[in-house]
């Protein structure tokens, strides 16, 4: 066996330790860490948001949405092909990189050359300038260093963890006195391409593999074999994640645009962060252990009841403390977005309970399973979101991403547990008691609101609610979820 290999097992097989320790430990460490990564991003949103004009970020969310179809369009899936392939993979490593670099070349020409017709498209011509900037950082995400593909796939997360929160510094340092600067739509510019540039350099300081220009045929077909069906999800998942926000930016307008990026990004933060660490930890170590079943069922009923435990609250605590949020930290000009935040809240806990389903069905090799569920979300998207849009603006965008959500989680947690040997009734009754005890906390919170704090300031309101909101649910889950929270607790004690 070769080195990569051992050590890869090494980490994975500690003694007396099991699947489901390793993945409650490392979804524990990863997301303490991606705290930090993610406080710098929030900060960075709320001085922009204060110095910014909303349809500054409408330009950049037209830019970066442009980026975005590109770069999903011609994804070759080799980097999800080599965490998922058995043994070493640094026979493929050469040729993955040469078709990274080849293809980030071919993505800036194309964005430059299309940049004015695009913009035409938007009817927002000062987008094209924007977008031929920005396209550089498709050069150097193409150039990068391939080998930092082992920081996954051996689960070293701490040096993931040093790889982006490099390119986040970066970007909050650069935007911020850009913005202070300048006050306009360049600042975000800078910073989305003083990011890129860090982690371009990161990714050669922080691995020692230099990647040469080499093509294998061969080795490409093979990976595309795999990767081919991560490209169809990708795609399907831009549509069903980013086809609200071209409609918008067509039928309404890049302030419009700008309006419900924010109420996107903000009300989906923490389950961005849920699935982030949740596709980290368990695609990988799913895929060492793809044909142990009885393993993966166990595993994967602790990840999805840890993610109730987690995304329940803080989506119900957001439709309770939007309002206050916005006019204490982003200002009045912000409130149109308030009631698209709060629906989108509740696409943020579907989202994090979805992030369980599809890393698993690829490790086990089935990712046309989760292809096919996301097509079904995008066609019943695609029926109702241009009437709702027309008639109620973003509040109607958003209706209309979370209830084909809200419909297909059922199927995936059905083919879920059918590929697991489990049932569906197993995995509800994990999610009810989460849910149950989120509404308790949500109610009284809102009769609190509207009572006893009604006439506080936003800022003092906003802390005594999420205050009260964190204490209330840890009495809840400590009273009803006893034995539940006891077992996670020597899972984590087992693997210190």
């Amino acid at each position: 066996m070769n080195k990569v290999a051992e050590r890869a097992k090494s980490l994975l097989f500690e003694p007396g330790e099991t699947l489901s320790q390793r993945v409650v430990r490392g979804g524990f460490w990863v997301f303490a860490l991606r705290i930090t990564n993610r406080l710098f991003h929030l900060i960075r949103t709320i001085v922009l948001a204060r110095v910014l004009a909303p349809s500054d970020f409408g330009l950049m969310g037209i830019a970066l949405l442009t980026m975005s179809a590109l770069q999903t369009f011609t994804q070759t899936g080799f980097q999800a092909a080599l965490i998922q392939k058995k043994g070493d993979i640094r026979d493929y490593l050469d040729t993955a990189w040469t078709i990274s670099a080849l293809r980030g070349l071919v993505l800036f020409a194309i964005l430059f050359l299309a940049a004015p017709y695009i913009a035409l498209f938007f009817a927002t011509p000062a987008a094209t300038p924007i977008m031929r900037v920005i396209g550089v950082s498709m050069l150097l995400n193409g150039l990068a260093n391939i080998g930092v593909i082992y920081f996954q796939k051996e689960l070293e997360f701490n040096k993931q963890f040093i790889y982006q929160l490099s390119g986040t510094l970066a970007d909050l340092v650069v935007a911020i006195t850009a913005a202070l600067l300048l006050r306009n739509v360049w600042a975000l510019v800078f910073g989305l391409l003083a990011r890129n540039l860090v982690r371009f350099v990161m990714s050669y300081l922080i691995h020692p593999y230099r990647p040469r220009m080499r093509l294998e045929a061969g080795r490409a077909k093979e990976l595309y074999g795999f990767g081919r069906w991560v490209l169809a999800s990708s795609v399907i998942v831009f549509f069903s994640t980013q086809g609200d926000d071209i409609l918008v930016g067509r039928v309404l307008s890049a302030t419009a645009l700008g309006f419900y990026q924010m109420a996107y990004r903000l009300s989906n933060l923490p389950a961005t962060e849920i699935t982030h660490v949740i596709s980290q930890v368990t695609f990988p170590t799913y895929s060492k252990l793809q044909t142990n079943s009885e393993t993966l069922r166990t595993a994967y009923t602790r990840v999805l009841q840890l993610t109730s435990l987690l995304s329940f609250p803080i989506a119900v605590g957001i439709i309770v403390v939007a309002q206050d949020f916005t006019l204490a930290f982003l200002g009045e000009r912000w409130t149109p977005m308030i009631p698209a935040m709060q629906v989108l809240s509740i696409y943020g806990l579907l989202r994090s309970v979805g992030a369980t389903i599809g890393p698993i069905l690829r490790a086990i090799g089935k990712p046309r399973l989760d292809a096919t569920m996301q097509f079904i979300q995008l066609c019943l998207m695609t029926i109702i979101i241009y009437p709702l849009t027309t008639s109620y603006n973003i509040l109607g965008t958003s209706i209309a991403v979370v209830v084909p959500f809200l419909i297909i989680i059922w199927v995936g947690l059905a083919v879920c547990a059918r590929n697991i040997g489990a049932t569906l009734w197993d995995l509800l009754s994990l999610l009810g008691s989460s849910l149950l005890i989120s509404a308790s906390m949500m109610m009284v919170l809102l009769f609190l609101k509207y009572t006893i704090l009604n006439e506080l300031p936003s800022f003092p309101r906003f802390l005594t609610l999420v205050t009260l909101g964190l204490l209330l649910y840890l009495g809840l889950v400590w009273l009803l979820q006893r034995e539940r929270i006891a077992e996670l607790k020597q899972m984590v004690l087992a693997v210190r």
